[in-house]
């Protein structure tokens, strides 16, 4: 996929108005409802003209997000994790991957080890 999963984007098939409130939810991982909100109340309560503005570049100048970029929930999560802390994504990436290799391990320890029953199963087959 050449689309970039750690950039911000314009959410427009979740958006309101323009998918900018839904993009940065989708960044973040924050409930979209809740950027809604902050939004609003941050425009009531003395943002009003740099709220509007910051909203209108970022819709201008964010590309739309990308139709298919995450093949799965989970998927998606996943990258909502490692925009906000990367290190520790990476560390749980590495410890999924040192418990698979240490199964791999086990499993080839009996298959190569001294198995008698595994040893009479492939001589009878012969």
């Amino acid at each position: 996929m050449s689309a970039s999963r750690t950039k911000l984007y314009v959410d427009k098939q979740n958006g309101k108005w323009m998918g900018v409130c839904a993009g940065i939810a989708d960044y973040t991982g924050v409930d979209v409802i809740w950027v809604r909100v902050g939004a609003v109340m941050l425009t009531l309560l003395g943002g009003f003209p740099w709220t509007l503005v910051a909203y209108g570049m970022i819709a201008w100048m964010a590309p739309a997000k990308p139709y298919g970029l995450y093949e799965s929930p989970e998927d998606e999560k996943f990258w909502q994790r490692v925009r906000s802390n990367p290190k520790r994504s990476t560390a749980e990436v590495r410890s999924k991957f040192r418990d698979i290799d240490r199964r791999l391990a086990e499993i080839e320890s009996f298959y190569v080890g001294r198995n008698t029953r595994l040893a009479d199963e492939i001589d009878r087959l012969r």
